[in-house]
């Protein structure tokens, strides 16, 4: 008899009915498809040492480096692409963003919250490829949530860090290697 009454009330009604509206929308929230963001990091590939030339291209090793990631990456989905302003970065991302039909966004190299802003906003649930440099690449990491690595040796060029940036969940950092192993220091 007391529920009878108590139902009848319009704002015991309203009341649960938004209990019920608010307890699905956080389930949607925190249990529904939320897309991941997957962000393959690579410092760029075996450069010519040139003292005098801030921009050296890469040498027949990171040329070859470079098509490694053609057919490593050919066939992943990659939906974008993004690259520092130099020619060793452009030119160690350039065979993939040919083979995908992609254009290679440019960013600056010391802008790192650029980048992941501009992947947040423009990739988000993509699988972005970015080329950055020794000490860019563990910026980006830690920038996209994924922890603190330590600045790449100046003599490695087969890293690769897989970083998956999910909504309300940790983002994860897969470490790889990949190609002819650099020699170590």
């Amino acid at each position: 008899m007391f529920l009878n009454r108590l139902w009848a009330k319009p704002s015991v009604v309203f009341l649960v009915a938004a209990i019920v509206v608010a307890a699905l929308t956080a389930t949607w929230c925190f249990l529904g498809d939320h897309p991941v963001t997957t962000v393959i990091l690579v410092r760029h590939a075996e450069k010519n040492i040139e003292p005098d030339n801030p921009n050296p291209a890469l040498s027949p090793a990171g040329l070859e480096r470079a098509q490694t990631l053609v057919h490593m990456l050919g066939g992943s989905g990659v939906s974008a692409v993004y690259a520092t302003q130099y020619t060793r970065t452009q030119s160690t991302v350039a065979p993939l963003a040919e083979r995908l039909g992609l254009k290679v966004n440019q960013v600056d190299s010391k802008n790192v919250d650029e980048l992941v802003r501009q992947i947040k906003t423009n990739n988000a649930g993509g699988i972005v490829f970015a080329a950055g440099h020794n000490n860019s690449v563990p910026a980006i990491i830690a920038a996209l949530g994924g922890g603190t690595f330590p600045i790449i040796p100046e003599t490695e060029y087969d890293n690769m860090f897989i970083v998956t940036v999910q909504r309300f969940r940790k983002t994860r950092v897969l470490k790889l290697k990949y190609g002819t192993p650099s020699p170590r220091q």
